[in-house]
């Protein structure tokens, strides 16, 4: 597999990568740089590993004259070009898929780390089946786009609705529907969402219960309300909601495959391995994978860019 989806990834990063001015007295630019990333993510290897000519092949398969040693690797990528580059290669994904649909979902994946982790930015949080340590993807998808519309990698003890409406949320224009879970059901999140054109749809964990009295509430968290639990006309009472907002919400499950999609694959998101911790190479690692498996389905759909 790894040969299928090496030559759509050097594509996409050569494409972007010649678009950018090269930086005086350096050896190597920034799009060698990120396909050395990307070799040792499509491998699950250590970046060390991807330093190493032989792993490429012997010295006379490399793409170029030498590698980067590893301490200009780890140097290089803490360079604001290196992660401007690589922003460049998801909006290039994202403009040629086109517009995205009317839904998008919003979602987390728990990366779950060793318990005896000496990563002080690993924190315990709320995980699938419990308490974990580790980070979290928080992710915006759509059906239609092989990345994500928006994402951001946090600790496993940030909230969800927390990420969404303060960091997820900015990322995201064109307006539409969010369709989350009851953790998004939030004044905050219905706010900052709303504030940038969509609505957000969130199940309550109380069905036809009153509102409370914590104060006024987000009109589009109403609106929600609304639309998941008011029956359409003629219909009774507990019927559930009318059947645009029951087939809208229902999207969800589909498009919230796309997680454990990423991870169907050889060279897919995984777990955490060993060697990635610390914020910068946990957020680097699950780029390198959204691409990856961007690559996946764009040979399984056999698109051409």
């Amino acid at each position: 597999m790894e040969g299928e989806l090496w030559p759509i990834l050097y594509a996409w990063v050569a494409a972007e990568a010649t678009l950018r001015p090269r930086r005086r007295r350096v050896r190597y630019s920034d799009g060698v740089i990120l396909l050395v990333v990307l070799w040792a993510a499509l491998h699950d290897r250590p970046l060390s590993w991807a330093c190493r000519a032989d792993n490429w092949g012997g010295a006379d398969a490399l793409p170029w004259e030498s590698l980067p040693s590893p301490a200009t690797l780890s140097r290089r990528t803490r360079r604001p070009s290196f992660w401007l580059l690589l922003a460049a290669v998801f909006d290039a994904l994202r403009a040629a898929d086109g517009p995205p649909p009317l839904a998008r979902v919003v979602d987390a994946k728990p990366e779950p780390v060793s318990g005896f982790s000496k990563d002080r930015d690993a924190r315990r949080g709320w995980a699938t089946d419990g308490k974990a340590k580790g980070y979290k993807l928080f992710a915006v998808w759509n059906a239609a786009w092989r990345v994500p519309d928006a994402w951001v990698m946090g600790p496993m003890n940030r909230a969800e609705p927390e990420a969404a409406a303060a960091s997820l949320a900015p990322q995201l224009g064109g307006g539409g529907y969010v369709l989350g879970d009851v953790a998004y059901d939030t004044n905050p999140t219905y706010a900052a969402l709303g504030g940038r054109g969509f609505q957000l749809l969130a199940a309550r964990k109380c069905p036809g219960a009153g509102l409370g009295h914590g104060g006024p509430h987000a009109p589009e968290r109403l609106r929600s309300i609304g639309l998941l639990e008011t029956p359409a006309a003629g219909d009774l009472p507990g019927t559930g909601p009318a059947p645009f907002a029951r087939e809208l919400y229902a999207l969800r499950g589909d498009i919230e495959r796309r997680f454990g999609h990423c991870g169907n694959f050889g060279g897919g998101l995984e777990p955490l391995p060993n060697w990635v911790r610390r914020p910068r190479r946990v957020t680097m690692w699950n780029a390198a994978k959204l691409l990856i498996n961007a690559a996946r389905l764009t040979r399984n759909q056999r698109l051409t860019a």
